[in-house]
């Protein structure tokens, strides 16, 4: 029987390993899509797994049956009230102001604790989670043989960026005892985790292993970093901040990297070769 609140999935694991995500509304339901479409394009064997809570409605998560992915119904974590009220979002966000880019609406930064739970899924001997908002280009299974705690950095306005974990990407060994010692830890009086799971995960793996910043080269680095740029390298591409379904400032800046996600959400005009694609000093690549 599973603990209360575990992920629950619809149908039995086909693999040992799976690339995990978490859905909490119908916007990151619709990028979880075109993730989804990515990863199979891949043509990994590893399993999907498409954690939801209560905030996304059956319509928004059928698509994803086109890939063959496991929904898993979860629930938030069972945070203390004081916990849940330092990381409300006004309140979070008051104490902690994001200056560098927009953080849309729809997000809640409660939710993002709730990515702890892929430790519950000890039918998995390595889980890669993947934020819904981040499109895989190259195949990834090469992370399912690299240790607990693996991330990339959080590069995306310099190189000083290189000290911190993105917790967009990362390799989890599922174990019910380390879940059991994170809530222990997370939720310790007095508690503020500035940037959520991102800040509380760093501090629980100390020594993470770092992974090539090309396994989660987030999309600020398009104009921030033009020539860390190499579409020949890149795996996964994270749309940080401002999605790439919305209407935002920045779209024209990463117009390009907006129309390659709008091509994967539909299955139409996804290039060829993606490493043939104009970089951000070579003009727009079209999708």
């Amino acid at each position: 029987m599973l603990p209360e609140g575990a992920p629950a999935a619809d149908h039995a694991p086909v693999s040992t390993h799976a690339y995990a995500t978490l859905v909490t509304n119908a916007d990151y339901a619709l990028g979880a899509r075109a993730l989804c479409r990515s990863l199979r394009l891949t043509g990994t064997q590893a399993d999907i797994v498409v954690l939801h809570t209560g905030g996304v409605s059956g319509p928004d998560l059928e698509p994803m049956h086109e890939f063959g992915v496991r929904l898993a119904r979860c629930d938030l974590l069972p945070t203390s009230a004081a916990f849940n009220a330092a990381h409300g979002r006004d309140r979070l966000h008051g104490a902690a102001p994001f200056t560098k880019g927009e953080k849309p609406a729809f997000h809640t930064p409660l939710d993002n604790f709730v990515k702890l739970r892929l430790w519950q899924m000890e039918e998995y001997e390595r889980v890669v989670f993947i934020d819904a908002d981040a499109l895989v280009l190259r195949n990834l299974d090469i992370l399912f043989q690299y240790p607990e705690f693996s991330a990339a950095p959080n590069v995306y306005e310099s190189l000083g960026d290189f000290t911190r974990l993105n917790s967009g990407v990362f390799v989890a060994k599922p174990s019910a005892a380390t879940f059991a010692a994170m809530l222990a830890r997370l939720d310790a009086p007095g508690v503020f985790w500035r940037r959520t799971d991102q800040t509380f995960l760093q501090s629980f793996f100390p020594g993470w292993h770092g992974l090539p910043v090309y396994c989660n080269l987030l999309q600020y680095v398009w104009f921030n970093l033009p020539d860390l740029w190499d579409w020949a390298s890149v795996r996964v591409l994270h749309y940080q901040y401002e999605k790439p379904w919305q209407d935002h400032a920045k779209a024209d800046q990463v117009r390009p990297l907006i129309d390659l996600w709008r091509a994967y959400l539909t299955g139409e005009n996804i290039p060829p070769d993606i490493a043939a694609l104009p970089g951000p000093k070579e003009g727009a690549c079209g999708s």
